[in-house]
């Protein structure tokens, strides 16, 4: 059964360092991975405050890395609809699809860190306020990715006669998914406007509970959910045996309750057993995945043995 496996990286703390990004985007194409993801966030730890750490701005350092790739697509998980005016957006994400030779997919959220937008003096709006952003958002890119000379006037955003030249070279136009799993406003903008829908870290109970409150937004719009492709992005851990998984848990999540956790919200285990965890998943209709390899900012030899043992059963 086919799935389309790709990495994603932190250039925060674990990666802040372009080279060593580079380094694992350079071996993730090489091994035959089939995108690379990276995160939306101004400074590491958004959650907690502002940190001094290094972390990369995503979309120059993704730019940069789509002339370090060949095959792999390019994205950020989730871009905060709040950072960057969605029509500078929309010529942004043109032009590196044209950079990239059609390689780019838009993944695109409302934002949650309050911090962030603090930090940098952007406006942090209620839940509402942000996701009707995101539709306004969304409705403004597909119009300036397709249409020569678009116009739109929303609640918070307008444009005029917006002309978006060169216009992406996938036809009708590149991916677009949208990341978060706001039961109440993102997962039904998710069924008016997604390719994709993005859940980070999710169990298999919480995944399968998230597709039933999309399942009622897209009947309700009369869209089938299956035309809404469905993603999972979280860490994994692999090891050889179970002694190298326990090592590599010991290292990169110290402490047992995180071990606890992990087991339930990521993948974790030898080849065998991240290939049946990740099965469990496509029965619920999954069919990209896109993991984050904890260790690889000083140990790539994970990245190469889900490749080599577990990647060629999707492929």
């Amino acid at each position: 059964m086919r799935a389309e496996i790709g990495v994603k990286t932190s250039q925060g703390r674990m990666l802040g360092d372009y080279n060593n990004v580079r380094r694992v985007w350079v071996e993730a194409d090489r091994l035959g991975f089939h995108s690379g993801w990276l995160f939306d966030h101004l400074f590491e730890l958004p959650l907690f405050g502002p940190s001094d750490e290094p972390c990369l701005e995503a979309w120059t350092l993704l730019s940069a890395l789509s002339k370090e790739t060949n095959k792999m697509r390019l994205g950020v998980t989730c871009l905060c609809v709040s950072y960057r005016n969605p029509a500078m957006l929309a010529k942004m994400s043109s032009t590196l699809d044209v950079i990239s030779g059609g390689r780019f997919e838009l993944g695109i959220g409302s934002g949650w860190a309050k911090t962030e937008h603090q930090s940098y003096g952007i406006p942090f709006e209620n839940p509402r306020i942000r996701n009707e952003k995101l539709d306004e958002a969304v409705t403004i890119i597909k119009k300036m990715w397709t249409e020569e000379s678009p116009s739109f006037e929303g609640k918070h955003y307008r444009i005029a006669g917006a002309v978006c030249q060169p216009k992406p070279v996938q036809k009708p136009r590149p991916p677009i998914w949208i990341g978060g799993g706001g039961e109440r406003f993102t997962l039904r903008i998710v069924a008016k406007h997604a390719d994709g829908c993005n859940f980070i870290g999710l169990s298999i109970d919480e995944y399968r509970h998230k597709l039933d409150v999309l399942a009622k937004h897209c009947d309700t719009i009369g869209r089938k959910i299956g035309d809404v492709r469905k993603s999972w992005q979280g860490s994994i851990i692999v090891g050889r045996d179970e002694s190298e998984v326990k090592n590599r848990m010991q290292n990169t999540h110290p402490g047992n309750a995180a071990k606890e956790d992990l087991k339930t919200h990521a993948i974790v285990g030898t080849p065998d057993q991240c290939t049946q965890r990740i099965g469990e998943y496509m029965d619920l209709g999954v069919d990209r995945f896109m993991l984050s390899f904890p260790e690889a900012a000083t140990d790539i030899n994970g990245l190469r043995l889900f490749a080599e043992q577990v990647l060629p059963s999707y492929q």
